[in-house]
């Protein structure tokens, strides 16, 4: 059995939590960067743009397609962010009135300009022209639902104060690899153009990033419970590009670089040592896999000199992707992730070449044998070039997924269980955690790679995910998950509320924690003793052994489940799905079972779940201060 950290880590060590590696920091200071930055000539291994040949080696058969996707924009008309769209956030709520026309317009330059660079013959220049002067002349890159981060938290724009968030930078980023390339083709046409992005890029990014250190993504303010999420290696891996490309002043540049290296820091020291993303497959991608992009940048632009690629943690943190995959495109979807995905092939490859993980690898080609197409960016031209140099080599890795039967994160307290055809999930943790449901204890199961036992994941964003009222969204609250609701009481938010005294035993395969402080003071819940148990057979017990201060209300728990329940008998009930089936058994002197359709009317949950998911509620029969139950679920 392969486990993936040391099993002499069975408990939770709090200590662990914010360990202060500073694996980049401690390479080097500004000074010892200055030293080794390379010019982009040295450095940037991509083609100039009128290297034809070269381009058409790299591209193949894939210029065609992207010179296609380019023509589809050569009349395209940009659309105008209104002011309207920007307010809405906060009148309505919604973020996509102003993100949509947004993002229509960056994926019509992103097209135009790989099909320029593939095609070579300036027409689709003018257009493109079009595209940045629209981009430069708006007041911000910066999305409606991020401006709330503006001294005002209002979500207009104001021009007093500039911001870096996620689309800012990716714009800095975007604009930067375009003027790199085609500056003197945009020369051509007037010199005004390239000197407006240096201005705007300087001006949106590059000042503020040295000028600021409150950006709460830097997380420089040293605070011991400072969050730190996707945006940190987000965020940075776009301020070193646009530094790397676009600044002149090389002992500013050699402050910035280090500056980031600092802050990136901080994202590595916030992971927990077993590597595990607490925010969820869905953003590995932003998360670790940002960061991978980071090191990688960083790695090429020192020739070398300041990388930590060969370090453990790195590599833990990027196998997390793979041992999270279920199978048929299901993930363990912890946190706000989405249960179907699996992650994006080119960027795990390159992930496990950098850290020598013959699992990434394989992991990898797998995906990409699956979905065979090559990942375009609508935004990251990075990693789109790194996916155009690299597709053919990973198109010869034999394609193989994860062998691991048993998968223990002890910190983050992730717990993966394979038996035959059954996957089983499960997690301790605390209700802070980044994206965070209230879920200390939850748990998914499938079989034959059929969801069965869920976690339903989050709706489309608004106002209000990520506000006071996130814990209003059903999504978001414990009697939504497989857990119990205690004297009427569900959990908490907050990282105070947690599992406690969490232990995983791989020869029983078997994980224990007592969520008990899961929960809030109302509850008056002394212990919770949840046990999960995953048999050779694929049985999974759910064994509940609790004392409260008092006796309230009959106890209930809850299950989630992606398929229609059907009663056979009191005691019984079948989940079908597919060619699988699978049976819940529970003491019916003891439990009375609720059948709960939940409707779903949200396209992000539609998709992945369709018009309805159901909940089962087991309800004691009598209130009791003193308890111990079984539930089983039993693959057919």
């Amino acid at each position: 059995m392969k486990l993936n950290f040391s099993l002499l880590l069975i408990f939770f060590i709090p200590t662990l939590l914010f360990a202060q590696l500073n694996l980049l920091s401690s390479k080097s200071d500004r000074n010892g960067v200055a030293s080794v930055l390379l010019t982009t000539s040295q450095w940037i291994n991509y083609p100039a743009y009128t290297e034809r040949e070269a381009w058409q080696k790299i591209l193949g058969e894939k210029a065609g397609p992207l010179i296609n996707l380019g023509e589809k924009y050569i009349n395209y008309e940009w659309k105008v962010v209104k002011a309207t769209d920007y307010l809405a956030f906060e009148r309505t709520g919604s973020r996509v009135i102003m993100e949509t026309p947004f993002e229509q317009n960056n994926t019509a330059l992103t097209f135009l300009f790989m099909a320029e660079l593939a095609e070579g013959k300036g027409r689709f220049i003018d257009q493109l022209i079009n595209g940045i002067w629209h981009t430069c002349e708006m007041s911000t890159w910066v999305m409606s639902a991020h401006l709330q981060n503006q001294r005002s938290r209002r979500s207009l724009p104001d021009t007093e104060e500039v911001i870096i968030d996620l689309s800012s930078g990716d714009l800095g980023s975007m604009l930067s690899w375009m003027h790199y390339f085609l500056a003197p083709s945009f020369d051509k046409v007037n010199p005004v153009v390239a000197a407006r992005i240096r201005k705007e890029v300087k001006s949106r990014i590059l000042d503020p990033y040295l000028k600021r250190n409150d950006f709460w993504w830097m997380a420089l303010s040293n605070r011991p419970d400072q969050m730190v999420n996707n945006w940190n290696p987000w965020c940075n891996f776009n301020a070193l590009t646009c530094f790397l490309l676009m600044e002149k002043d090389e002992l500013r540049q050699a402050e910035a670089v280090h500056k980031t290296m600092v802050s990136t820091d901080k994202f590595i020291n916030y992971t927990k040592e077993d590597g595990a993303c607490e925010e969820g497959p869905t953003y590995w991608g932003h998360a670790a896999g940002k960061m991978y992009d980071y090191l990688q940048l960083l790695h090429y632009a020192t020739g070398g000199r300041i990388s930590i690629f060969d370090q453990p943690k790195i590599c833990r943190m990027g196998e997390y992707i793979s041992r999270s995959y279920i199978g048929n495109g299901w993930v363990v979807n912890f946190a706000d992730a989405s249960a179907k995905g699996g992650g994006d092939a080119g960027l795990i490859y390159r992930y496990g070449v950098a850290v020598m993980s013959e699992e990434l690898k394989s992991f990898a080609a797998y995906l990409r044998h699956r979905e065979p197409e090559s990942n375009i960016s609508r935004r990251d031209l990075f990693r789109t070039f790194e996916e155009l140099v690299h597709d053919d080599e990973m198109a010869a890795v034999l394609p193989a997924l994860p062998t691991a039967t048993a998968t223990w994160y002890p910190q983050t307290q992730f717990c993966y269980l394979r038996k035959g055809d059954v996957f089983f999930g499960a997690k301790g943790g605390y209700n802070a955690e980044s994206h965070n449901h209230n879920d200390a204890g939850s748990f998914v199961y499938y079989y034959k790679n059929k969801p069965f036992l869920i976690d339903a994941g989050v709706g489309t964003y608004t106002k209000f995910t990520f506000s006071e009222q996130r814990y209003t969204i059903w999504t978001m609250q414990s009697d939504y998950h497989n857990l119990p609701r205690i004297n009427g009481v569900s959990q908490k938010d907050g990282r105070e509320f947690k599992a406690r005294e969490v232990s995983f035993d791989p020869g029983k395969s078997q994980l224990e924690m007592d969520i008990a402080s899961a929960y809030p003071i109302e509850a008056d819940v002394l212990s919770w003793k949840l046990t999960y148990t995953l048999l050779d057979n694929g049985i999974l017990r759910i064994g509940s052994r609790y004392q409260l201060g008092s006796s309230k209300q009959a106890n209930a728990h809850h299950l989630l489940v992606a398929v229609a329940p059907q009663e056979m008998e009191p005691g019984k009930i079948k989940l079908s799905n597919g060619d699988a089936t699978v049976v819940i058994h529970y003491d019916p002197k003891r439990f009375a079972a609720t059948l709960d359709r939940i409707a779903i009317d949200d396209i992000r949950l539609s998709r992945v779940w369709g018009s309805s998911i159901y909940r089962i509620r087991l309800t004691e029969h009598t209130a009791s201060s003193i308890g111990n139950y079984t539930i089983e679920v039993n693959p057919q």
